[in-house]
């Protein structure tokens, strides 16, 4: 690599990171996100040396089972809770409840209280927290502008989800040593209130979204989320092989014990030691993920995430030493961090915004599931198969369906370019220019081509309007009354002032040069523009300021139609 492509690369991962810190609404939601995983992972310590208290290793494991349950049958049924209304507000509040239900547990375990309860409040605090990375994963796309700063903020966050995992146990062991666990309880219900803190009074324009009705049906709702899974095949694709990568997360869990004591002979600390592998892979592979921001190639990053996420898996029965096999499965921390980049960038890009929150409700409840199936597969191979042909069978999983994919996924990465150069047009015209990235999205699918002919008629003064245009390419001119009082070239939109006002046509639009136009119905237009208080406010100056130029007796401004 050159030293301009050096700088160039450095200069975009700057970027990515200096956009994320310069929006005040984005950078709030990100710290959000950070208190409350870190919350989450510092609970998580606590809970276990609660449960190991009460029942040895057996209760540790019940315990986790009866927080995962309630998160894989639930995020599908509350995640339309975050497709009506603003998103951070629900954040709000499952911060809230989670805060809450950690200081009560704080309280009951500084009182000595019965261990029940404290794991009835642990699946309370569960279930709310099912609600957290579905809707602020939906949050993201109406905080950023283009399709660039939304992966940014999704690599950022994959970033400080690694952090988490770093900073909330050791958070826990440092309190552990000078305190008790309900001070790491209360600890962690003081960032998850912090985390709610953070998110009051964002300012952003969120899309209108109908309100809850009186008898809602959840599961209703949740099912119209199965079922805009099931319509994308898109969206369809990236799931599948996000639940490949989930079932070899939860094999990880039961081959990382099989090999630090059986294969590696490193005993019970070699299992935190390869577990923290994983997680120094995943910082520095984060971290690695801002130079991957600007390259277009999400869907090809997607396939290489999937594929290290089994491959060193295989590799660990080739090579069986400890150095090696850390190494190996630092990679596996890469390869997590790749996945969240690219696997949450292309679904906000791929999934409609009203029904967004949703989709990643279905993604997180695939995910729980399994990590399920794939600890149960792990064992079972394991017992019948040894744990060499265990390792390589289970690894060759995901990268087997890479490469099946790949076609796909170059394929996608096409089809998100073709849509960011028509974000890119689209944001040209200053009054689609203040819509957030999930709406000018909505307007960028909804365009048809048209092509104009030098010295043809786009429409003419007094016909019906039906249509918005935008100029890709050529040069057009506006006539009234036969005069030509303005010219338009690229980048330019004309024919807003029939569809928001009850009027014909104002002017003529004809060709001057050859014409490739990019056409929006009234139908797909209308909503989107006046729905955002922002660019109906901009639509409406632009109108004013043209009929403004209009006489009494009808004398020609510069009118777009």
């Amino acid at each position: 690599m050159g030293e301009r492509a050096r700088r160039t690369r450095l200069r975009d991962a700057g970027a990515a990171f200096a956009s994320n810190w310069r929006n005040g609404d984005l950078r709030r939601a990100q710290l959000s996100f950070l208190g409350a995983w870190t919350a989450e992972w510092a609970f998580t310590v606590a809970l276990g040396i609660v449960a190991y208290r009460d029942g040895g290793a057996a209760a540790v494991g019940l315990v986790g089972l009866l927080r995962m349950v309630p998160s894989a049958l639930l995020a599908p049924l509350l995640s339309p809770i975050a497709d009506r209304g603003r998103r951070e507000r629900v954040l709000i509040l499952v911060s809230v409840v989670r805060g809450a239900a950690t200081a009560a547990t704080a309280v009951v375990v500084a009182m000595a209280g019965p261990a029940a309860i404290v794991y009835v409040l642990a699946v309370v605090s569960t279930i709310a927290a099912t609600l957290y990375r579905p809707a602020h994963s939906a949050l993201l796309p109406s905080l950023c502008r283009t399709g660039h700063e939304l992966a940014s903020a999704n690599m950022v966050r994959g970033l400080l989800d690694s952090a988490a995992t770093l900073v909330g146990p050791l958070l826990a062991a440092v309190l552990l040593q000078f305190t008790g666990v309900d001070v790491v309880f209360a600890v962690a219900a003081a960032a998850s209130f912090a985390a709610a803190a953070l998110l009051v009074g964002l300012r952003y324009d969120a899309p209108p979204r109908p309100a809850a009705p009186r008898r809602p049906n959840l599961v209703r709702e949740a099912v119209e989320g199965l079922r805009a899974v099931a319509r994308d095949r898109d969206v369809l694709l990236i799931l599948g092989l996000a639940g490949a990568q989930a079932l070899t997360r939860g094999a990880l869990t039961v081959f990382s014990v099989v090999v630090a004591i059986e294969l590696l002979g490193t005993g019970e600390p070699g299992v935190g030691a390869l577990m923290t592998a994983v997680g120094a892979g995943a910082v520095l592979g984060s971290l690695g993920s801002s130079f991957l921001v600007g390259t277009g190639r999400l869907g090809a990053w997607f396939a290489v995430g999937v594929a290290l996420w089994g491959l060193p898996i295989a590799l660990v029965s080739v090579v069986p030493q400890q150095g090696p096999a850390l190494l190996l499965l630092s990679l596996v921390g890469v390869a997590n961090a790749l996945i969240d980049i690219a696997g949450f960038t292309l679904i906000a890009r791929l999934a409609p915004d009203e029904v967004l929150a949703r989709v990643f409700g279905v993604f997180e409840s695939m995910v729980a599931v399994f990590v399920g199936i794939g600890a149960v597969v792990a064992s079972t191979l394991v017992d019948q198969l040894g744990i060499h042909a265990a390792l390589i069978a289970v690894g060759l999983l995901c990268p087997v369906l890479a490469v099946a994919s790949w076609w796909r996924l170059r394929a996608l990465d096409r089809s998100v370019a073709t849509l960011d150069r028509e974000v890119g047009l689209l944001r040209r015209v200053p009054m689609l220019d203040a819509l957030p990235l999930p709406s000018i999205e909505q307007l960028a699918r909804a365009l048809e081509p048209v092509s104009v002919p030098a010295g043809r008629t786009v429409f003419a003064q007094g016909d019906v309007g039906d249509r918005y245009y935008v100029i890709e390419d050529g040069e057009a001119s506006v006539l009234r009354d036969g005069r030509v009082v303005a010219e338009l070239g690229p980048g330019e939109g004309f024919g807003e002032i029939a569809l928001l006002r009850p009027t014909g046509r104002m002017a003529s639009v004809v060709a001057v040069r050859d014409l490739r136009l990019q056409s929006l119905a009234s139908d797909r237009f209308l909503p989107v523009v006046v729905g955002y208080t922002a660019s109906a406010s901009r639509a409406a100056a632009t109108v004013d300021g043209i009929m403004s130029q209009y006489g009494p007796d009808g004398s020609p401004g510069e009118p777009s139609g």
